[in-house]
């Protein structure tokens, strides 16, 4: 028998579980708002808000009916209830927000709703980080709307490093690519780990690729001494792209990477209004 593909509601249902470390005290003291709002019933949800109930009800776990809205992509119930006063910024005991899950979700029509209404883009280190969460997932539009706002490109998390070393270690391709036309930094990963290491424990050719292009530095070592070639399995594809791009740069490479560097991390906005000849500054945007 094929697999059967799963509904939205029942997606959102096992993120909220895998989200959750304690699911019994997440669900026993739900309100019937919170079951609203993740399940996107608006009529049912602004008729309890009309009845009273209070929008910024949490659980055991400080849940609100705006995590779930949220989680489940419903942007329709998440403006409602920020309407009547929800907490935009709320946490979780887990240190998530509401913009948080949207990032889970990849709704970006929420994460735009929740910056509309003041949503913080950047959180303490300790906390949960939705351009990580954005990132991990590969919700390149998320990530987008958080960059467009001012999230810092290179944040260094403990425990995740930073947003282009996850999108490696995840192999999440596209936001890889963005990332680095957005000035984030090729060789800053996680501690001494670099993004190129990253690539070279997932086996991604195409990541390496994309990183040597932007002028990362194979020479680099880890904590554990080693290069990211010590890390590609021998007469692999990836000991192969590491070793072709251990070749010296072409000079219009190496110009390429000093304008970009020089220009700093607004590269991309700086390039675009240098006014210079079109295959030019389509050369430089890697275009």
């Amino acid at each position: 028998m094929a697999p059967t593909t799963p509904t939205s509601r029942q997606s959102s249902t096992l993120l909220r579980l895998l989200l959750t470390s304690n699911t019994e005290d997440c669900w026993a003291d739900r309100s019937p708002l919170h079951d609203a709002a993740a399940q996107g019933r608006l009529l049912a949800l602004k008729t309890l808000i009309a009845q009273g109930i209070n929008v910024n009800l949490v659980t055991i776990n400080r849940v609100s009916s705006l995590h779930e809205a949220c989680l489940g992509g419903h942007v329709a119930c998440a403006k409602a209830l920020l309407e009547n006063g929800a907490h935009v910024n709320g946490l979780t005991v887990h240190g998530a927000t509401p913009l948080f899950n949207a990032c889970c979700s990849g709704s970006a029509a929420c994460v735009s709703v929740l910056l509309e209404f003041g949503a913080k883009v950047q959180m303490e280190v300790y906390l949960a980080s939705p351009i990580h969460e954005a990132v991990k997932r590969g919700h390149r539009e998320c990530m987008e709307i958080l960059l467009a706002n001012n999230v810092n490109i290179d944040q260094e998390l403990p425990q995740l490093g930073t947003p282009l070393y996850v999108a490696c270690t995840y192999e999440r391709v596209d936001c890889v690519k963005k990332l680095l036309e957005l000035g984030a930094s090729v060789d800053h990963g996680w501690w001494l780990d670099t993004p190129l290491h990253a690539a070279a424990r997932q086996s991604s050719v195409e990541v390496i690729n994309l990183l040597t292009e932007y002028g990362a530095n194979l020479r680099l070592r880890n904590s554990q001494g080693k290069s990211a070639l010590d890390l590609a399995a021998p007469k692999s594809s990836v000991e192969q792209a590491l070793l072709l791009h251990e070749d010296p740069p072409a000079l219009s490479q190496l110009c390429r990477l000093c304008v970009r560097k020089c220009l700093g991390r607004a590269c991309h906005q700086a390039i675009c209004q240098l006014g210079l000849p079109e295959p030019l500054e389509k050369f430089l945007l890697y275009q």
